[in-house]
């Protein structure tokens, strides 16, 4: 890291209040950038044809245009704060143009499938697959992004709360709903993480601790457990991940007739054209919402 992207970085932790997932992503944009610059003198050096170069190798390399466009942010962004500290007295990546990119349908679980994942998380051995059913059952409750879901207090469900009050991108707060389910899986798993304790170790604050770096459990080991889940219950793995639990979350509210703005709410998204890409599984019942309710309906 160079000491001019370690105080872009300051500046978006200070100034901006990003989270750390945040800062980490453009940690690892701008490096890239840095390091496939370095033969034009890097980010303070190159000039645009440099930087529309390494731009445009980003296809090459077969990185999404998602990817691409992230990074071309964060280069952009890193330029501007270069202007105004006047570091540069040009900005180079000012003819970068956006690629273009198709938004993609969130993959989604049907209702069946995540019963049977739920079945084939119970069957693991004992405090194991309480704790999965607890960590699918809150996914799929409460719509929860992994990282939120993995960073709760053991103190935030001591108590059976029927909502979590969780702080998304942003530092926006929002309330999750717990759902029965939901809330039966978290005392099961509460009773046995207690049971694993060994006094007099302090315990872990973290509803789900690993003996890691992180001291909770991480995204990947719980994409891993997931994998294993859906292989026992005949689901191809590629099709279930963590994420996969919120996109199914959001699909089944609004089969079920929840409102898109309760949706927005619930997910934490800022703009409700990201939520509206989950009202493609709902055409059916739109059908028939217009069948029964329309004037000019006729029946078949």
């Amino acid at each position: 890291m160079t000491p001019q992207i370690e105080a872009f970085l300051e500046m978006m932790a200070v100034e901006r209040d990003a989270s750390p997932h945040t800062l980490a992503a453009y940690n690892r944009d701008l490096t890239d950038a840095e390091l496939h610059l370095s033969d034009a003198g890097g980010l303070m050096q190159a000039d645009a044809e440099a930087v529309e170069a390494w731009f445009a190798d980003l296809s090459r390399r077969g990185l999404s245009a998602a990817t691409a466009a992230r990074r071309r942010s964060a280069v952009r962004q890193f330029y501007r704060f270069a202007l105004a500290e006047a570091w540069r007295t040009d900005d180079p990546s000012r003819r970068l143009d956006a690629p273009k990119q198709g938004r993609p349908l969130p993959k989604t679980l049907s209702r069946d499938e995540i019963d049977a994942l739920l079945a084939a998380s119970a069957a693991r051995d004992a405090a194991a697959g309480l704790r999965l059913v607890a960590l699918v059952e809150m996914a799929y409750a409460s719509g929860l992004r992994v990282s939120e879901l993995l960073g709760l207090k053991v103190e935030a469900v001591r108590r059976d709360p029927a909502y979590l009050i969780v702080r998304g991108k942003g530092g926006k707060e929002r309330l999750a709903p717990l759902n029965a389910a939901a809330r039966e899986a978290i005392k099961a798993w509460l009773t046995a993480r207690d049971a694993k304790r060994k006094p007099p170790a302090p315990d872990s604050p973290w509803l789900f601790p690993s003996s890691g770096r992180t001291g909770h459990l991480t995204p990947r080991r719980f994409a891993q457990l997931l994998d294993e889940a859906a292989l026992a219950a005949n689901i191809d793995p590629a099709r279930v991940s963590p994420h996969v639990l919120r996109h199914a979350f959001a699909t089944h509210l609004l089969e079920g007739g929840a409102d898109l703005r309760v949706v927005q709410t619930l997910l934490g998204h800022a703009d409700i054209a990201t939520t509206q890409i989950y009202t493609h599984v709902a055409t059916d019942r739109l059908a028939q919402v217009v069948r029964r309710n329309h004037p000019l309906a006729r029946d078949e």
